[in-house]
């Protein structure tokens, strides 16, 4: 007799027992559902009340003019016309964050690729290399920034110090309208160029098969044709997937702007993002509906950006064992 299966035909007299057993069964599997349910409802009270709750409410709030102390006044799509047509730092923000993202997301791409393949190569002093370069990604995003505005200070950072030292006149960095920008990509970068985004690089160089790289060596490959020919195409997953997060986190820049301007957009709106925009409209100036609408302009904008990026993949990303 096998275990766990009940015959096809059985005795009368055995019929009442292997009911008993089978309802046994159900009861103590309905109690272990149960039991994972409860364990499971302090979770999807928090994702209902701290995540879908606001993403609901935010969502009706843009159809209305609510500045906290007043109660909503519906006004339909007039938030969104305001953004559009009436709102003279909507666009040079949302141009200005574009720009920075231009910049940001190919260099960090590239620039923790290039760390990456130079810490797969298994050289001596790999494993300091790999703590040095993912500790800037364990300073808070804060401390970074208030660290970096002392660096760069145009009296007293140290920068500006040595450069006068050698008789060169030190630019105005964030205090300068034309150099605030590129400070801020220029302490981003560093702040997470050797993070997370390296790692994942490096997870996927390590998940390369090696014979790869022998087959194309005996036919005479060189270095530059086996990065080109193998590794690009088997680590096309996982660039795809660090070009996704990289590009979500580049528009959704802020905290680096917000503490080294104080959250006034530094001079002459600089560094005013798309982000800190939303933020001055909702917690400056207390217009939650406009900010609202703001907010759900800008997660279309990520949805989209996230969609060419998933189409256009189809064309160069590499899955073994796919049918592309």
């Amino acid at each position: 007799m096998t275990y766990g299966v009940i015959p096809a035909r059985t005795d009368r007299s055995t019929r009442p027992l292997l009911a008993s057993l089978v309802g046994v069964n159900t009861m103590m599997q309905a109690r272990d559902a149960l039991w994972g349910y409860v364990f499971l409802l302090p979770w999807i009270i928090g994702l209902i009340v701290f995540f879908l709750g606001p993403i609901i409410l935010s969502f009706l709030l843009s159809f209305t003019k609510y500045d906290v102390i007043t109660p909503p006044q519906f006004v339909g799509l007039a938030n969104y016309e305001t953004a559009f047509t009436g709102d003279d730092l909507f666009w040079p923000s949302l141009w200005r964050t574009f720009e920075y993202s231009i910049v940001v997301v190919p260099v960090g791409l590239f620039g923790s690729l290039l760390l990456a393949l130079m810490l797969n190569r298994g050289l001596p002093g790999t494993g300091f290399f790999r703590t040095a370069f993912f500790l800037s990604t364990l300073t808070p995003a804060v401390a970074l920034a208030l660290l970096w505005s002392w660096i760069l200070n145009p009296d007293i950072g140290p920068i500006n110090v040595a450069l006068r030292a050698i008789g060169i006149p030190g630019p105005g960095w964030l205090a300068d309208v034309h150099w605030a920008l590129p400070s801020v990509i220029l302490i981003n970068l560093w702040g997470s160029m050797g993070g997370n985004t390296m790692l994942i690089f490096l997870a996927g160089l390590q998940g390369v098969p090696q014979e790869l790289y022998e087959a194309a060596a005996i036919d005479g490959a060189s270095g530059w044709a086996r990065f080109r020919h193998v590794t690009l195409p088997m680590i096309s997953p996982t660039f795809f997937f660090n070009l996704v997060l990289g590009v979500i986190g580049a528009l959704k820049v802020f905290t680096t702007a917000f503490v080294v301007t104080g959250g006034n957009g530094g001079p002459n709106y600089a560094l005013w993002f798309f982000a800190l925009h939303i933020y001055q409209q909702a917690f400056s100036f207390f217009k939650m509906g406009y900010a609202s609408a703001l907010a759900w302009i800008f997660v279309v904008i990520l949805l989209a950006f996230t969609y060419f990026q998933v189409v256009l993949s189809r064309r160069w990303v590499y899955y073994a064992g796919g049918d592309e």
